[in-house]
């Protein structure tokens, strides 16, 4: 037992250290102009997305299912509060964000992390090309009205982060490029626009409150559908983002577990003044690329982010927004699957539409929910569509031409259960139809249903049905679903 948590230890927290310290710098470091930005998004004081950030930031390194991945307030979150601050103001929004933990503790409980085994290939290609584009778009206002000298910087900031690696890897060039492009602005006076020109930095700790509001069914009513959706787009942001980095890294992640972590940090974030937030997939592939990997490369972010605001928060204040910039374009640089376009020609096209699909409803909408939603009901329509086309019905006369003999292979559903229907000769006039299912399963009601309409327009025709090799599965659903009077339709038969 002790050398199992020693192992877990070294394993999440303690077997890459000054690497995850020094990712965890860069993290804290970028989380700042994205949590001001995203509490402006929602309508709400900047040190909401701030407190927000480290709470979630902390909790989610000891309670999350996956390792070196940062949660804290975002941009897909924001956009669902925008209206009920609105027009119910912040309480509600601190409510909602408990509730929202709350019904992710729930989803955790009943195992919906492990729906993500559905998404296919492609809608995950298809939701990191589009938030590599999205997290690219959001840089191009920091360039309205801008001179040159943001340009330069941004460039600068570019071949410091691509170039400096080449020497050394010791210290995350990104890091090292946020200190140059600050160090320089400050020497020169240089006329940028900073993190202090985002908004007001908060100077104490968040400290535990309730939400001053009734505790009703009118306020839960109003807070519910809100709480619904922001934990539907919480929990599948995460989950996406935990499936990227498993691939980053080569390891696996316990969703359900991530589902319940999601849960808890956004209840404790709600207690402490913090709006509700989620996975980052940008902040993790920072955090990947600059070497972290464990747990502490998390809870080190949320702890530097916290010093970085009242510590060193007039030296943070300073830091240009250019040199913030170049590390998120590297980071959606880094996050685009270059590889999708070659695959393109080679790839199947249901495949390349259901990608390019879910790129195009996520940069248009700006929801990486609807893109996802899309894109998995596309690939689902596609995979029901190939898997019907695999029904295959053949049939044979007895030599004295009075039984026909039909066998069935494949998959019986809603998509193929018309073809079924349609592979019987019901003019044919013969005393006995034997349909030899022991190839075949029947899956739903209108599999149950083609097989009514097959027994019951032989029966018309005077014609005796023998059903033979039915499996155990398949029999269930038709005993309990079936229409037609078994004893006198149909004959039972085992495969011999």
């Amino acid at each position: 037992m002790f050398s199992l948590s020693l192992l877990y230890m070294k394993r999440n927290w303690l077997g890459n250290v000054r690497d995850d310290i020094l990712a965890g710098m860069v993290v804290a470091l970028a989380l700042i102009p994205e949590a001001i930005a995203f509490s402006i998004i929602a309508g709400v004081d900047p040190k909401v997305g701030l407190y927000a950030s480290f709470c979630i930031a902390i909790v989610i390194a000891f309670f999350g299912g996956r390792s070196g991945m940062i949660s804290a307030a975002t941009g897909a979150m924001a956009l669902v509060m925008v209206l009920l601050v609105k027009e119910h103001g912040l309480e509600y929004l601190l409510a909602a964000t408990i509730l929202t933990g709350i019904l992710q503790i729930v989803a955790g409980f009943f195992r919906l992390g492990s729906l993500m085994r559905f998404v296919s290939r492609s809608v995950v290609t298809g939701f990191v090309n589009a938030l590599a584009i999205l997290i690219f778009m959001a840089q191009l206002p920091e360039f309205k009205g801008a001179g040159v000298q943001m340009y330069g910087m941004v460039a600068l900031g570019l071949a410091i982060i691509y170039i400096f690696p080449r020497f050394t890897k010791a210290v995350p060039s990104p890091l090292i490029s946020i200190a140059a492009i600050t160090g320089i602005s400050i020497y020169f006076g240089m006329d940028l626009r900073t993190v202090g020109d985002m908004g007001e930095l908060p100077s104490t700790l968040p400290i535990f409150l309730m939400p001053d509001l009734p505790l009703n069914l009118d306020t839960l009513w109003i807070i519910f559908p809100y709480s619904l959706t922001l934990m539907t787009v919480g929990l599948l942001e995460s989950l996406m983002t935990a499936t990227i980095v498993d691939d980053l890294t080569d390891t696996p992640s316990n969703k359900n577990r991530e589902c319940m972590g999601q849960g808890v940090a956004n209840i404790v974030s709600g207690f402490f003044g913090g709006m509700a937030g989620c996975a980052m997939i940008g902040q993790s592939v920072i955090n990947i690329k600059s070497g972290g990997r464990g747990r502490l490369s998390t809870l080190f972010a949320g702890l530097f982010l916290l010093f970085l605001l009242l510590i060193l928060g007039d030296w943070v204040r300073q830091i240009p927004m250019a040199a913030l910039v170049a590390v998120m374009i590297m980071v959606s640089i880094g996050t685009f699957d270059w590889s999708s376009f070659k695959n393109l020609r080679t790839h199947p096209k249901t495949s390349s539409l259901v990608m390019i699909t879910t790129v195009i409803v996520v940069v248009i909408t700006h929801d990486l929910a609807k893109g996802v939603f899309v894109g998995v009901l596309i690939s689902s329509l596609f995979f029901a569509r190939r898997v019907s086309r695999l029904l295959k019905v053949e049939s044979s006369l007895s030599e004295d031409k009075d039984e026909r003999i039909y066998k069935v292979y494949g998959q019986v559903f809603f998509a193929s259960a018309g073809v079924f229907a349609n592979s019987f000769d019901f003019k044919e006039v013969v005393r006995n139809i034997t349909i030899d299912v022991s190839g075949a399963h029947f899956w739903d009601l209108s599999a149950v249903g083609a097989l009514d309409k097959v027994v019951m327009k032989f029966r018309r025709e005077g014609t005796l049905v023998h059903l033979l090799g039915m499996n155990k599965a398949s029999a269930t659903i038709v005993d309990r679903l079936a229409v037609y009077d078994k004893p006198n339709a149909l004959e039972l038969m085992p495969k011999h």
